[in-house]
């Protein structure tokens, strides 16, 4: 059973922002955590709420941060990027 999506305004502008063929490929690693959202690795230190999904997208690497609630079963998606910089950007 796949879990309930919820994006956050963050993730949106973001997600706005890329080219059709990187969203196709957003799209898929999206599905593929509302499946599983133990798929994604569990960060530590700062981040130690946020899970981290990673894909290849036009051989560019691409990171999927989100936050899961299996008491309602949502997982809250946090932020899209490359890796460039992502784990700096997300602690701001």
């Amino acid at each position: 059973m796949t879990y309930g999506l919820v994006q956050t305004r963050r993730f949106g502008r973001q997600y706005k922002k890329l080219h059709d063929n990187i969203a196709a490929d957003v799209d898929s690693a999206v599905m593929q955590v509302a499946e599983n959202p133990a798929i994604g690795e569990q960060k530590k230190g700062d981040l130690a709420e946020l899970r981290v999904y990673k894909f290849h997208s036009q051989t560019q690497l691409y990171l999927l941060g989100y936050t899961v609630d299996d008491a309602i079963r949502l997982v809250y998606l946090e932020v899209i990027g490359p890796h460039e910089n992502f784990y700096r950007d997300m602690k701001r």
